[in-house]
């Protein structure tokens, strides 16, 4: 009996179909820019960590081939956690337009003894777009996207700033 290294030719194809299963990307990427349908609803969990739930409404317009306008809603529920939380709960309301980064997450849990889901989105980046709202008043100026003013000791010298990073360490539940 001669023994050989060579494989056959299935089993060449079970081999790379093994390694190309295994090694396909996963991406888990949502981009919304829509207007919020109510105002941010902003709690705490048992440690402390903030947590933001918003709703919003995302708009696409499209033409039939009639040339008729047709206008689609969708409503979109999403979830912010941490300093993200607390952006989204001071500064956003109800009509704010807003970018929001994020991903999937699905939901499942039962009721009555049926199963249920639900498919959000957990917001990791938030951008408002339009007017920025100070306690309650309405400014002019735009809102820059992840910019917070940074107090410097001097003040004959302009405010610097600086990017808001998501905190890191905060566990789902």
């Amino acid at each position: 009996m001669r023994v050989t290294n060579e494989l056959s030719p299935e089993s060449c194809r079970r081999q790379n179909l093994q390694n190309t299963t295994n090694k396909m990307a996963n991406l888990n990427r949502v981009l919304l820019i829509g207007n919020l349908t109510r105002d941010p609803e902003l709690r705490y969990t048992p440690k402390g960590t903030p947590v933001a739930d918003i709703g919003v409404a995302v708009n696409r317009v499209s033409k039939s081939e009639d040339g008729t306008k047709h206008e689609e809603v969708t409503f979109v529920d999403v979830t912010f956690w941490s300093r993200q939380a607390e952006i989204a709960g001071q500064y956003l309301r109800k009509g704010s337009s807003v970018f929001i980064e994020g991903r999937l997450h699905l939901d499942t849990w039962e009721q009555n003894g049926q199963k249920r889901s639900r498919l959000r989105v957990i917001g990791e980046n938030l951008q408002l777009l339009g007017k920025r709202l100070d306690a309650g008043s309405a400014s002019t100026m735009p809102e820059e996207s992840k910019i917070a003013p940074v107090a410097t000791p001097s003040s004959t010298r302009p405010t610097a700033r600086v990017p808001i990073e998501p905190d890191l360490d905060v566990e789902s539940f």
